[in-house]
């Protein structure tokens, strides 16, 4: 389980990016992180996968812990080792490497040749375009074969716990219904996902809990269907009004979905 308690966390010393965050993300779970532009979203999966110092963050109180042990100050190569990967908000795929030399980049850290050649059959399982396109270079794939080419990358390293940073971001809305599905279907198969997203509608669909965060403070948080339901999430986050119940419905209905694979 990852377990952030009272985490603030600043920018140079002076901007306040989180104000006292705490939350969790049990095993087996979907958990979706909700939040305007500037809510700091992106600073908290930064000091999860400890990066942030990249950026000039620093944690000035609170714990970050998963499966019970710190990660404040560890290095991001160690993180990923114990099991936690980020898949970054924009893809940043290596855009001269061909698919298969990015998904080889992705396993870089493990010398098990068993784990990564099973790592990559899921890849190729879960995305059979990538299986098709695994000679081309990564910089000539459409923005939805990128996110699945990024998604890839990070499931090569083994994760126990996947944090996704915005990834139906700049895609079209059938690819982004996609993703959801694709989410869904990694957590099937025994992966914890942390998920930050300005689309609720796709992240309510998909996740099991949701925290909603507002000026770097959780403001709401709980069931994610429940959360669909109500009027403040609503009326904010889904463009409607409380008599509007089309992502009620979908939240409702994400454990009966029928995965079907990402083709873009």
């Amino acid at each position: 389980m990852l377990e952030v308690e009272d985490l603030r966390v600043t920018y140079g010393g002076a901007v306040q990016a989180l104000r006292g965050i705490t939350l969790q993300v049990p095993d087996g779970k979907v958990v979706a992180v909700l939040g305007s532009n500037g809510a700091g979203k992106t600073t908290l999966l930064r000091t999860i996968s400890g990066t942030l110092k990249l950026h000039r963050g620093k944690i000035e109180t609170g714990t970050v812990t998963f499966d019970g042990r710190s990660l404040g100050g560890r290095d991001a190569s160690r993180i990923v080792a114990g099991g936690v990967v980020q898949v970054p908000e924009g893809r940043r795929i290596f855009s001269r490497l061909t698919v298969e030399e990015n998904l080889r980049a992705g396993g870089m850290g493990s010398k098990d040749k068993a784990a990564k050649s099973a790592a990559q059959t899921r890849v190729y399982d879960l995305f059979p375009v990538l299986a098709d396109r695994r000679t081309q270079r990564g910089g000539l794939l459409s923005g939805g074969e990128q996110q699945m080419l990024a998604i890839g990358r990070a499931l090569m390293a083994g994760p126990k716990l996947l944090l996704l940073d915005e990834p139906s971001l700049g895609l079209a809305p059938r690819i982004i219904g996609q993703i959801g599905e694709i989410i869904r279907e990694i957590n099937r198969q025994g992966t914890s996902v942390l998920l930050v997203e300005q689309n609720a509608t796709m992240a309510l669909g998909v996740a099991d809990l949701a925290f909603v965060l507002d000026v770097g403070k959780v403001s709401l948080s709980g069931d994610a269907a429940e959360l669909a339901k109500t009027d403040a999430v609503q009326r904010l986050y889904l463009g409607h009004g409380a008599g509007d119940d089309t992502a009620v419905q979908q939240a409702a209905a994400r454990s009966t979905k029928t995965l079907s694979r990402w083709t873009a």
